[in-house]
């Protein structure tokens, strides 16, 4: 059968030139020229791809996607959204709508097609997994001994990178409930995945219900994001959730790194449990080489360096003279260094300013290079 694609635009032209473009690519086309008939044509054709305009009359894209995600008869349809709003605040709002891709015109044809197919190959590997669901993915926790050395940046640059230099499904998911910093650096307003997740029953924690709480990106993985609010700390003591979170997970993405930072949740022995490996996260001074060490000690006792693998990342955030060679940390902990993340202030300040992930802001830039690398240690294994 055919693969069947719904193209959704205003614009006559469009709809024939785009539709003539993907029928000589072997696909079937169903057209639609206004939101309302792309929501009956939706439900009715069951397409296994959307191509939709956001600037409509009566019902524009971001609706039309927002209403196609709340229906379970088309909230699993990928959402290809095709426009000429090229602002990154339109981008953003697409995504938070619902949005797998976004794609601005004009565009030549073999990047609108090289789009489509990976879209359809990233939702068929997706849909696959879900399928066989015996066969889970790899589930990475990064975690530090306190907050502020850097495990948030290091989950995020490193589930980009993986996923770049992959054609695996990546998500990477922050579980600090009110402490969240993915959405504030990356220029998404009012994060609530983690917080639903957290508000919901245990038994509603499924995968439906994960792809409408995950944020989809240009840059490569999938995100569960948490907020900054204080509100949403009262949630942290909902353990069942979390738990069923760190279950349903790995079953939805090849890699899912989970940014676990202070050891603060509750049965946190659980969430250390879940985890196929763990990566610990530390600065290059002295006081934090000691709360490391009690860390370590502790993540011993739940088998981590056992059944579970370990990974001691060194993340040198502050140029100084004065601090702790990766020798003497090695040597003091009992622990290899898996790798030093060099210090980059100036990229770090630009890159919080721009909304743009660290290893987004210089593709050839050394710290980038430095996480590709990182990156090409745990492909490597994965591979195996």
């Amino acid at each position: 059968m055919n693969v069947r694609i719904l193209i959704v635009d205003d614009d006559f032209e469009t709809l024939r030139m785009v539709g003539l473009m993907l029928q000589h690519q072997g696909y079937e086309i169903i057209a639609a020229n206004s939101g309302e008939q792309a929501l009956a044509l939706a439900n009715a054709e069951q397409p296994d791809l959307i191509i939709l305009d956001i600037m409509m009359p009566s019902m524009d894209g971001y609706e039309v996607a927002r209403k196609l995600r709340a229906s379970p008869q088309t909230e699993d349809i990928p959402i290809l959204m095709f426009t000429a709003k090229t602002q990154v605040d339109d981008k953003i709002a697409g995504y938070n709508a619902g949005a797998d891709d976004y794609l601005t015109k004009p565009v030549h044809p073999a990047e609108l097609i090289a789009h489509i197919k990976a879209l359809l190959s990233r939702t068929s590997r997706r849909t696959e997994t879900v399928t066989k669901g015996a066969e889970k993915g790899t589930l990475i926790g990064v975690i530090a001994s306190k907050g502020g050395l850097g495990a948030s940046s290091l989950t995020l640059n490193l589930a980009i990178s993986i996923a770049k230099k992959s054609r695996l499904e990546v998500i990477a998911a922050e579980l600090r409930p009110g402490c969240g910093s993915w959405a504030l650096e990356l220029g998404f307003n009012q994060p609530t995945g983690l917080k639903n997740i957290l508000l919901s029953q245990p038994f509603e924690i499924n995968h439906a219900m994960l792809e409408r709480e995950l944020v989809r990106t240009t840059f490569g993985p999938q995100l569960l994001l948490a907020s900054s609010g204080l509100q949403e700390v009262d949630t942290c003591h909902k353990a069942e959730n979390v738990y069923e979170l760190m279950q349903v997970l790995p079953e939805m993405a090849d890699v899912v790194l989970v940014d676990i930072g202070a050891p603060l949740l509750p049965n946190i022995n659980k969430v250390i449990e879940a985890c196929d490996e763990i990566i610990v996260v530390m600065e290059p001074f002295p006081s934090c080489m000691e709360s490391t060490r009690v860390l370590l000690k502790d993540l011993e006792e739940l088998g981590v360096g056992k059944s579970i693998l370990l990974h001691l990342i060194v993340v040198n955030r502050v140029r100084a003279d004065m601090q702790l060679t990766l020798t003497q940390i090695q040597d003091q902990l009992k622990t290899k260094v898996l790798q030093m993340i060099p210090p980059a202030p100036e990229v770090a300040f630009f890159s919080a300013q721009k909304h743009i992930p660290l290893v987004e802001l210089q593709p050839e830039g050394f710290l980038t290079q430095q996480f590709e690398h990182l990156a090409d240690i745990f492909l490597e294994r994965l591979a195996k």
